[in-house]
């Protein structure tokens, strides 16, 4: 049976692992057991993705990158080079947890730049941005832009990933939000 989807040969890919059609899997990754990887997805080199994983479908991992156990991502997710993931909220090596991870959740549409590292147990909301280098310790609202150690939100952010002005009026796409709860909410 022919495959709907790319393996590059370096690549490992444990037992019980779903792959969507038209997902690319790049050099040097691993796909660890019981991942699931939806259809459409991009990892590049050296990613891994340990067991239990869930990826949801058009999601793009860039060089360098482990998405580790108790992390999932939605649809539409973009995770720039060598950003980080931690699972283990107080991780020592005479203490281990044993399957025992925070969970984290990175929502439809957000984007994670370069090296920034998303401390586990918390939720990157739709769409928002997360600088490059920012550590992020505390929950991301929708459309959030966040920067800098710690992460700290400095605006917003359109769907289609402008930074939006004070009347929340995309000058790209014009699209329009208004704020909500839990960040922006588009105006139909």
């Amino acid at each position: 049976m022919e495959k709907d989807y790319f393996v590059h040969e370096s690549s490992y890919i444990d037992e019980n692992v779903t792959i969507g059609k038209g997902t690319k899997i790049w050099h040097f990754c691993h796909i660890q057991k019981n991942a699931i990887l939806g259809e459409n997805c991009s990892l590049g080199q050296n990613v891994n993705v340990a067991n239990n994983v869930k990826i949801g479908n058009g999601v793009r991992i860039q060089n360098n990158v482990s998405v580790y156990e108790g992390v999932e991502l939605e649809d539409n997710v973009f995770c720039g080079p060598s950003c980080v993931f931690t699972n283990v909220t107080i991780p020592r090596a005479h203490y281990p947890v044993h399957g025992v991870y925070d969970k984290t959740l990175v929502k439809w549409g957000a984007s994670i730049g370069a090296n920034a590292t998303i401390v586990c147990g918390h939720t990157v909301g739709r769409c928002a941005l997360i600088a490059a280098g920012a550590v992020v310790t505390k929950d991301v609202k929708d459309h959030a832009l966040m920067a800098g150690v710690p992460a700290k939100q400095i605006g917003w952010v359109c769907e289609c990933g402008e930074r939006l002005p004070d009347n929340l009026v995309c000058p790209k796409c014009g699209k329009k939000y208004k704020e909500s709860n839990n960040g922006l909410k588009d105006i139909k």
